[in-house]
């Protein structure tokens, strides 16, 4: 009797990899409504919009690589070791741009405060 799913032998995979696609697709379309609106916002440094730009992409190539990871996934068991480190280096690099981006948001806004004032 033939698997359902090919010879994956972890028939979700498939399932998995056209929902990141979704979601890649909905990351990207984020990243250009925020580049629209970050160039309609001249208080905004381009320091501040270049650090947005990269993270995004990071953001997405890990999204990427877990789909990668996770589609190649023998069991459930593996695909929950696979999901637990992407978690937790998610975390980690959201922390991180999270802290990156309110000071590059600090830094512009006090710029364009001091500029205003003159």
């Amino acid at each position: 009797m033939a698997k359902s799913g090919g010879d994956n032998p972890f028939p979700l995979s498939e399932m998995m990899t056209q929902g990141f696609e979704q979601t890649r697709k909905a990351m990207e379309s984020y990243l250009d409504f925020v580049k629209k609106n970050v160039k309609a916002t001249p208080w905004l440094g381009t320091d501040l919009t270049k650090k947005m730009k990269t993270f995004t992409e990071q953001n997405i190539a890990a999204a990427s690589e877990f789909a990668q990871k996770a589609s190649s996934a023998k069991d459930f068991q593996d695909f929950w070791r696979i999901q637990t480190e992407f978690m937790q280096a998610q975390g980690k690099a959201f922390a991180e741009q999270t802290k990156e981006l309110a000071e590059s948001a600090t830094k512009s806004v006090t710029n364009a405060m001091k500029g205003s004032s003159n």
